[in-house]
């Protein structure tokens, strides 16, 4: 392989990054002196690094990392207590020197914008749980929240955290079964919801699929709902409006007198560094959902690590990540951002709607420093042409972050060429909802090549096994994880034994992610796709991103997927599914051209069975392909759960086309 850099820092652009002060205040002269310390002793890294982030502790922790229990089930910050709130919002309001600085910024996609500074976040989120208190929750309740990416969503999840409950998330565009499941299995006290949200100028309906959410979890006691539509609803015995749960007449002195900017409302709870902040749900290809287990001293201190080191996310930026609240990228910019005294900037429409340059707008206008996108955005944005690029002053962008699938080669250079202009670094960042941040990462202060990562996260102790677990260079092998870390996953929710086979089965003490990489001698990192969506055409192992990145790169071709199939010569064989431009009909001829070209790229042994014309591929709301969709359809079998799709209807489309319908 051979990944040559096209961004490489000068040296005001290195010692301006967080990361290269803090490596040299360590005493490091080298990025890879500081990583290989940051693995040989995880414990004092992880030790170091909350010190960097400022963590205040309402008692200090006795022990960094406790490995009594062996490496599935560490214990980190023993004995320490703290809560995330106080690290994420009530320390900077106290302080005057960031009390009236932006927390959090909202732009919905009729254009209304709403701000919270810092002492006006720490009073709606002590509104907010003094009235789940009321409610009736209680330190350890779970709550489940069904809702849009609008400010009372943030607010909420920092109220449950305050007073000790544990929040759950769940994806905007769930229907009632995907809601219900989870908020049954979370054995949820409470779901907050939305009468609705904007999505390309329609309404999306959120209450009517809670109330049949509510049926299936017998837990549920209370919905709570904000009336971001003002549309006419169906109202129960249960249901507490918003407004009546964080109205002054829930305030302890009766909203009379609001407490001035160093008087908290509600006292925020001391917590245990081990003690659950919130449930993740994630689906596997079978089964029903995972739900990954996250603490106070866990989750917000990786998400926290990896924004501020990672993506040099400093006090004063607005990091904006184009994401849900129901996927970890979520919660990861809450925390990322206030942990580190930066702005939430949170979006709630579709990035190219009413016209395609939405999202450059909004860069524009609130002076995003961080944007966080995915390589399929990416991918829909190029085919409307860098013009609409050009109209925006993106000149407050420092990085542009990527995570969700591997990328192709020709979006990225896009992305790098037409909007970075060749000087904006790209980030690419790969891990997990059971990683609470990322696994591998474009460091700021090494060179970066398209579509690679060029080092692991500081403190993650990486390495690529073959199928003897080996260590292996320069060839597709499972991505591993040797060591714990802060924000590993405290196992899933009520299933323990799940949880260590889902992850540790493999190799002792090891732990197997799920994805096939490549590491190749210069220290680029490649993610070829998972490890269950690799290709083994006649015992070549082909990642479907190689196939896909053949087809993307034709001038016809705005999106490709491709799965394997069984193949009586082959075993295996790939079959492909093309969007084409929209100026563009399919016919024949192209299908051909198509199969050539995989073909004489890739070698004649790895061309497609069969290639397909569709109008669209089966999506997450964060715009990843979901290959096994494609690939159950296909093979008109069962997908396990989809619930987190975003167009069902591409799934079905598959399904007829592969029938011959």
């Amino acid at each position: 392989m051979n990944n040559r850099p096209v961004w490489v820092p000068n040296q005001q652009e290195l010692e301006s990054t967080r990361l290269y002060q803090w490596m040299k205040q360590l005493g490091f002269a080298s990025y890879d002196q500081f990583f290989q310390a940051s693995i040989k002793d995880v414990a004092w890294f992880w030790q170091e690094a909350e010190k960097a982030l400022g963590i205040e502790w309402f008692h200090p922790y006795a022990k960094t990392l406790d490995l009594s229990n062996g490496i599935k089930w560490p214990n980190w910050f023993v004995d320490g207590r703290l809560n995330v709130v106080h690290n994420a919002v009530d320390k900077w309001a106290n302080d005057a020197a960031y009390g009236d600085r932006a927390a959090l910024l909202w732009e919905g996609e009729e254009g209304n914008v709403r701000q919270y500074s810092f002492a006006e976040l720490r009073l709606q989120v002590d509104l907010a749980a003094n009235g789940l208190r009321r409610l009736g929750i209680e330190k350890g309740d779970r709550i489940s929240l069904y809702m849009p990416m609008i400010p009372e969503t943030v607010i909420v999840m920092l109220a449950a955290a305050k007073i000790g409950a544990v929040f759950s998330p769940a994806f905007s565009g769930y229907g009632a079964d995907a809601v219900g499941k989870r908020a049954d299995a979370a054995t949820a006290k409470m779901i907050v919801t939305a009468d609705g949200f904007l999505r390309r100028g329609k309404v999306v309906a959120m209450k009517e699929e809670a109330d049949r959410a509510v049926a299936m979890a017998p837990s549920v006691q209370k919905v709570v709902v904000v009336r971001r539509m003002g549309r006419e609803i169906p109202w129960n015995d249960r249901d507490i409006d918003w407004n009546d749960m964080v109205g002054t007449a829930s305030t302890p002195n009766g909203g009379k007198d609001f407490p001035s900017k160093s008087e908290p409302l509600v006292q925020t709870e001391s917590m245990v560094s081990q003690d659950p902040l919130m449930l993740l749900y994630t689906s596997g290809t079978t089964g029903r959902p995972k739900g990954a287990v996250h603490t106070h001293a866990g989750f917000p201190i990786k998400a926290a690590f990896d924004a501020g080191f990672g993506m040099d996310v400093k006090p004063g930026d607005t990091f904006f990540w184009f994401t849900d609240m129901g996927w970890m990228m979520g919660p990861f910019l809450v925390f990322g951002a206030l942990l580190n005294g930066a702005a939430v900037f949170l979006y709630e429409g579709s990035p190219d709607y009413p016209e395609a340059d939405r999202l450059w707008q909004m860069v524009e206008t609130h002076r995003v420093t961080q944007l966080g996108i995915s390589p399929t955005l990416v991918r829909s944005l190029m085919k409307h042409g860098d013009s609409w690029v050009k109209k925006h002053d993106l000149s407050s962008l420092r990085c542009i972050c990527s995570t969700g699938e591997p990328w192709n080669p020709e979006p990225w250079m896009w992305l790098f060429e037409k909007v970075c202009g060749s000087r904006i670094p790209i980030i690419n960042y790969s891990g997990g909802t059971e990683i609470s941040g990322g696994i591998l990462g474009n460091m700021l202060v090494k060179p970066i090549a398209p579509i690679t990562f060029n080092s692991p996260l500081p403190g993650m102790d990486v390495e690529v096994y073959n199928e003897s677990g080996q260590p292996v260079r320069n060839e597709v092998g499972e991505l591993v994880i040797r060591q714990p870390w802060v924000g590993m996953t405290n196992g899933f929710w009520q299933e323990p034994e799940r949880y260590e086979e889902t992850y540790w089965n493999r190799w002792p003490d090891t732990w197997v992610h799920g994805d096939w990489v490549i590491c190749d001698d210069q220290g680029f990192w490649t993610i070829t796709g998972r490890s269950d969506d690799t290709l083994n055409i006649a015992g070549k192992r082909v990642g479907p991103a190689e196939v896909e990145s053949v087809l993307v790169g034709h001038p016809a071709v705005v999106e490709a997927g491709t799965i394997g199939v069984p193949d009586e010569l082959k075993g295996e064989a790939a079959v492909c599914f093309t969007v084409l431009k929209p100026d563009l009909k399919p016919d024949q001829a192209l299908q051909q051209e198509l199969l050539d070209l995989v073909a004489e790229k890739m070698g004649k042994s790895l061309r497609p069975k069969a290639l397909y014309f569709v109008t669209d591929l089966p999506k997450t709301r964060n715009a990843k392909i979901m290959r096994r969709a494609i690939r159950a359809a296909y093979l008109d079998k069962d997908a396990g759960d989809l619930s987190s799709l975003e167009n069902p209807e591409a799934v079905e489309a598959i399904r007829r086309q592969a029938k011959g319908e």
